[in-house]
């Protein structure tokens, strides 16, 4: 059975007794924990899958990590403030999952889609202590809610799997090759990948990230 956490969330437990590697997983603009939870009967039992749902309840149904203007003169216009909000209750969500489900402290993967994918990245390069895997679906680096002292933060244990669809209609492939240039400029281990999709996850991404998070797991 699911534990208290800060956020509502759906739970798939290890087959590890202790010590279990951890999956937060956090789904897109508008969706639920119910999104991304349909990865976890395909990844290996000894993960324990936390998926999150968003704080921040939309009309008639569906969740965001922070509010999207879309009228908004240069097209979209995001609520930072929202934003920053939501990237430290995942932050705390991983210590409560952690500690509630007795999993490996440092042995965390983030995996986001979209939105959830720009918190994913907000959480790791501000709590790199925290996190040591991510995996970036479909989303990009928002400077805006990333702490100013990133250069003097420790990145030497996080690993990164960036990818998006070259056909995204929306989040612009040209925002997301940003994220390499960007995390190679604080040393970064990562790579970046690019499916003919749209704004999904195309069955040989899944493939490809499975395989990566192996090696880091």
């Amino acid at each position: 059975m699911p534990k208290q956490l800060s956020l509502p969330h759906n739970y798939r437990p290890s087959h590890l007794q202790s010590n279990a590697p951890l999956i937060i997983m956090c789904h897109g603009y508008g969706s639920d924990e119910n999104d991304l939870f349909s990865f976890a009967g395909e990844l290996d039992e000894r993960y324990c899958i936390v998926s999150l749902r968003a704080p921040f309840g939309m009309a008639p149904f569906g969740n965001a990590w922070y509010e999207i203007n879309f009228d908004a003169e240069q097209g979209k216009w995001s609520n930072n403030e929202q934003a920053a909000t939501s990237r430290d209750l995942i932050a705390k969500c991983i210590d409560e999952a952690v500690e509630a489900y007795n999993c490996n402290a440092n042995n965390v993967t983030l995996l986001g889609f979209s939105q959830g994918c720009i918190l994913s990245l907000a959480v790791a390069l501000s709590y790199p202590e925290k996190v040591k895997n991510v995996i970036a679906l479909s989303g990009y680096v928002n400077t805006a809610i990333l702490p100013e002292d990133l250069i003097a933060k420790s990145y030497d244990k996080l690993h990164i799997f960036c990818s998006h669809g070259s056909s995204d209609q929306v989040i612009p492939v040209e925002w997301a090759r940003k994220t390499s240039p960007f995390l190679e400029s604080l040393k970064i281990n990562h790579v970046y990948k690019e499916y003919p999709v749209g704004h999904g996850v195309a069955p040989s991404n899944f493939f490809d990230f499975k395989k990566w998070l192996e090696q880091y797991t």
